[in-house]
């Protein structure tokens, strides 16, 4: 059974227990500390830390369920806009707030107007077209899932006064488990949650937190209105009360688990191409990387590989990049770009060069790049000291720092996809489209080749360098739009690549010589995801004809670390969809690890 712990309405039966600890024998627990202190409880049993973001409605749903709040769809559009990106732990102490939990009266009175006979029950029959028929509808499914609770359901009829008992019991006894785990734990105690610090103030309790831009509003009544019929409460009442079902898959490797990759015996034979393309990290997380179309003419055998571009020009200094799981997926174009089979994947490795070798006949493929996201993740470091970009010399005449030059020159190296030392128009567009959004046009291009160093109608190193300083030039040494593009490639304050991995691919056959193009920088998950899913759905019948929501349980893993970070979290999927929950990975690839995942269906 899918349960939600913590409630306000069980808040005040913790006073007792909490008032013995030595702090508040000197001065009891004010109703606001309480408040802040069941917040806390009910955010990190979703998130390890409070100062984690809510960064999706699956994990918005989740934490208002275990704080007692059971929100309808109707109820998360409202906090989660078209605009929202993420909230934080004050947004949602705030929505906690304005959305009350429901308390046993409540539910009482919504049941009992279905009770013609004010005997506490109500007819399946009754039932059933309410939940079905009316407001935000259930399917025969879910409303199922309600009538078969066995403690509350006899006779052909549904219980309430029961449910409403049981469903009270529970939300406390969730709430006094959450509070005791949070009093053990002393790694827990020491955090900080949001802008409230684990000790309360010795008298005075907490401000009450401000409201987050992040969330848009009409107005805050308008927004927040606590208004709403009895039938929603209902509604969300009975859906949290479904049959859960879990499953645990353990899985052990080692180092030396996968197979080693090996070049052909006659490769030096075999006719090459090579492209080179980048996985750049999102603001919201995603990564989007240039996908490609490839060309073989006749049956051939192929050997693709793809690896990390070490950008390093500090002699003894790795790439920071040679880490990064990259993966190149080869689909096959058979009518359109819509239809696409996934053929094989770069599964083979040796150290940072992942690859695949085997027979590819004539044909339109689809080469994805992918990194799982495990490694590749946002910056937390803070950067003390940003760097100089531009400097005036003594005439006054700006010119480019040593150490940007440097920065510059392997952004040349990076979006050079071809390696022919120029770039394209079609090279340059990559760019533009990266750091701003906008491509460049036949006329503009043209001015470009007027007035910075070309060959062959291509864009050498040098014109590049120039391009950036007459930018520089334009904005009198003010290097913000020097900064926009900096960041947009991956760059931190101090020059360093820590949210981009370029990388390499290289594809040889040994019949014909293989063509390959930069059509698209799109997200890894889009065709590849479907693609994925649907070489899985093909090999048994999954689909569901309703929406799922699937909570994901990684805490008993062992040495692995996951795309999304958290060892617990919820995904939602679509009715008739399909999607990848998470990646997962060894953390140390040289140690044993061991990955162990419960998921419960809770909607």
């Amino acid at each position: 059974m899918a349960i939600s712990p913590g409630s306000d309405a069980a808040f005040s039966s913790q006073k007792s227990s909490l008032s013995e600890s030595p702090r508040t024998k000197k001065y009891p627990l004010t109703e606001e500390e309480i408040f802040y202190m069941n917040c806390r409880a009910a955010y990190l049993t979703v998130f390890k830390s409070s100062l984690e973001n809510i960064i999706s409605k699956d994990q918005l749903y989740l934490a208002l369920q275990h704080a007692g709040r059971n929100p309808s769809q109707k109820t998360i559009d409202k906090y989660w806009t078209p605009q929202t990106a993420k909230l934080n732990f004050d947004d949602f102490c705030i929505i906690l707030r304005k959305e009350k939990p429901t308390s046993k009266a409540e539910l009482l009175k919504s049941f009992k107007q279905l009770d013609v006979n004010d005997d506490g029950s109500i007819l399946h029959t009754d039932l059933y077209k309410l939940l079905t028929k009316k407001g935000e509808k259930m399917t025969q499914e879910e409303v199922n899932a309600v009538i078969n609770l066995a403690d509350v359901n006899a006779d052909g009829k549904f219980d309430y006064i029961k449910f409403c008992k049981l469903y009270m019991i529970t939300n406390e006894q969730c709430l006094k488990t959450t509070l005791e785990k949070l009093e053990v734990d002393s790694k827990l105690r020491r955090q900080q949650f949001g802008s409230h610090i684990e000790g309360f103030p010795e008298r005075d309790p907490s401000p009450v937190p401000k409201p987050s831009p992040r969330i848009i509003r009409k107005t805050d009544q308008e927004t927040f209105s606590n208004k709403g019929d009895s039938r929603s409460s209902l509604l969300a009442t009975s859906r949290k009360f479904k049959i859960s079902v879990s499953f645990t898959i353990t899985m052990e490797a080692n180092s030396n688990r996968n197979s080693k990759l090996t070049e052909p015996n006659s490769i030096k034979e075999w006719q090459c191409v090579q492209s080179k393309g980048c996985f750049f990290l999102e603001e919201n997380g995603e990564i989007i990387s240039h996908q490609y179309r490839m060309q073989i003419a006749q049956r051939s055998m192929v050997y693709l590989t793809i690896k990390p571009l070490n950008l390093s020009q500090v002699e003894g200094k790795p790439s920071p990049w040679l880490s990064v799981d990259t993966a190149l997926y080869i689909l096959k174009e058979s009518e359109n770009q819509a239809n696409l089979q996934l053929m094989c994947f770069t599964e083979l490795q040796t150290r940072e060069v992942f690859g695949w070798t085997g027979e590819l006949g004539p044909g339109i493929y689809w080469l994805i790049p992918s990194t799982t996201g495990c490694r590749l993740k946002k910056e937390v470091k803070p950067i003390t000291e940003e760097a100089q970009l531009v400097c005036r010399d003594e005439t006054g005449e700006l010119f480019l720092t040593n150490e940007f030059r440097s920065t510059l020159s392997d952004i040349f190296e990076i979006i050079d996809l071809d390696g022919n030392g120029l770039l394209s128009l079609e090279e340059y567009n990559f760019f533009e489209l990266r750091t701003s959004g906008e491509k460049c046009d036949e006329d503009a291009w043209a001015v470009c080749r007027e007035n910075f160093d070309t060959k062959k109608n291509e864009l050498t190193r040098q014109g590049f360098m120039d391009l950036n300083l007459m930018e520089a030039n334009d904005r009198e040494g003010d290097p913000r739009d020097l900064w926009v593009t900096l960041l947009s490639m991956g760059y931190n304050k101090a020059l360093e690549l820590t949210e981009a991995c370029p990388f390499v691919i290289d594809i040889y056959a040994d019949k014909c010589k293989p063509r390959i193009k930069a059509v698209h920088m799109e997200p890894c998950s889009g065709q590849l995801e479907k693609a994925i899913c649907k070489s899985v759905l093909d090999k048994g019948d999954a689909k569901s004809d309703n929406k799922v929501i699937i909570h994901i349980n990684n805490e008993l893993s062992k040495n692995c670390i996951n795309n999304r970070g958290l060892n617990i979290f919820a995904v939602e999927v679509a009715p008739k969809s399909a999607m990848v929950c998470q990646h997962v990975m060894p953390l140390d690839e040289r140690q044993e690890w061991i990955y162990n995942c419960v998921y419960s269906l809770i909607s």
